[in-house]
């Protein structure tokens, strides 16, 4: 059974890859199958109506695009690439873009052809229960009265988007189908700040944890937040040359009014930019502030070890002289306190007094 969820960017598995000197345009699924079947399904609407319809065959879409009405249609799982042919048979979409919706390895992007307007973004969720951030890539075709998107797994991402369709007179139901396209990027920006703002809370976590004991996976957490960020990073900057060329586009799919909507989501994703430059440069600092921690904990064990050793060094000069094998029969000189009747108990006591006075020497030092 297929996995309903996202891919975890911890621990992502290298995607299949397209075989050198493939054609362009050719259609190959290129990624991991996260749902079982493709569903597809279809949102027809003017300012006085909705209609929602779970698509089986294409052809059933004819009679809604026939109409001077809005028309959504959403599809989750891109692996069955023979029934994803037929929209876009039906739609004469060019080979290029078919072949990028399939090949969920693409960088955001945005792109122009001719009756269309192409956008791929990725979609950043973060678990909760895993602790992960995941992803996964969602395109949207934007065509002169309907909207096409595509999304690897089966998840609601767009349920505000329907709740907003189901609103009379709102905005959504009123202004052109532009409009729709606008409220899908600004939904996954929306999701960005949202992922943004776990990251926030772990590194958080991350820093209170410095400073306790015990915290074994310290380190290990730290670099998954880093490759996160980096991840992260890769993603949102190729996001905002996307949203800056569809505002700069000439073409007629996009009204002026939209335009200004859009300059709004390019100046979000500035600032998830900036709040995610913060966050790379808060973890490389925790990075740094671990390890020397991890440094000084290390010298305060190197300064225990090397007291231990210094105590002993008189205590070992001691017992190493009586450690001699002089016959004291033999001469006088010859150790004569070994026949002295205390002479070992006193040796003892000696030792420890060397030893209790090394040590609190050392405390009036502050080395101990």
């Amino acid at each position: 059974m297929a996995k309903k969820r996202f891919s975890p960017l911890t621990r992502r598995k290298q995607l299949p890859s397209q075989k050198p000197g493939t054609a362009p345009g050719t259609v190959e699924y290129v990624g991991h199958q996260k749902v079982e079947e493709v569903i597809i399904s279809l949102y027809d609407y003017d300012e006085d109506h909705i209609d929602q319809l779970s698509v089986t065959d294409i052809e059933e879409c004819r009679p809604y695009l026939e109409n001077p009405t809005k028309t959504w249609i959403h599809v989750k799982g891109l692996h069955d690439t023979e029934k994803l042919k037929s929209i876009w048979s039906f739609f004469d979409l060019h080979p290029l873009i078919q072949e990028d919706i399939v090949n969920t390895g693409q960088h955001p992007k945005m792109e122009t052809y001719g009756n269309c307007i192409f956008f791929v973004l990725r979609m950043f969720t973060y678990s909760n229960e895993q602790k992960e951030l995941h992803s996964e890539q969602i395109s949207i075709v934007l065509g002169p009265n309907y909207v096409l998107s595509f999304q690897e797994t089966d998840l609601d991402h767009f349920r505000p988007i329907l709740n907003r369709l189901s609103v009379q007179g709102g905005r959504l139901r009123i202004h052109p189908v532009d409009y729709l396209a606008y409220a899908l990027l600004d939904t996954v920006v929306d999701h960005y700040f949202s992922a943004l703002d776990n990251i926030g809370d772990t590194i958080i976590q991350i820093e209170d944890g410095l400073f306790e004991d015990g915290n074994k996976d310290l380190l290990h957490r730290i670099h998954r937040v880093r490759r996160e960020t980096a991840l992260f990073r890769k993603s949102i900057r190729p996001l905002r040359e996307a949203i800056n060329a569809a505002i700069r586009d000439p073409s007629d799919l996009i009204s002026d009014n939209t335009r200004l909507y859009l300059r709004d989501v390019y100046d979000h994703i500035i600032q998830v930019i900036d709040t995610m430059e913060s966050y790379r440069d808060m973890v490389l600092s925790l990075h740094d502030l671990y390890m020397s921690n991890l440094s000084n904990k290390m010298n305060e064990v190197m300064k225990v070890l090397t007291i231990i050793a210094t105590i002993f060094i008189p205590l070992t000069f001691i017992a190493g002289i009586y450690g001699m094998n002089f016959n004291p029969e033999a001469s006088p000189y010859n150790m004569p306190e070994l026949n002295t009747y205390w002479g070992y108990p006193a040796s003892l006591i000696l030792m420890a007094l060397i030893a209790v006075a090394m040590i609190f020497y050392f405390k009036e030092k502050e080395w101990l």
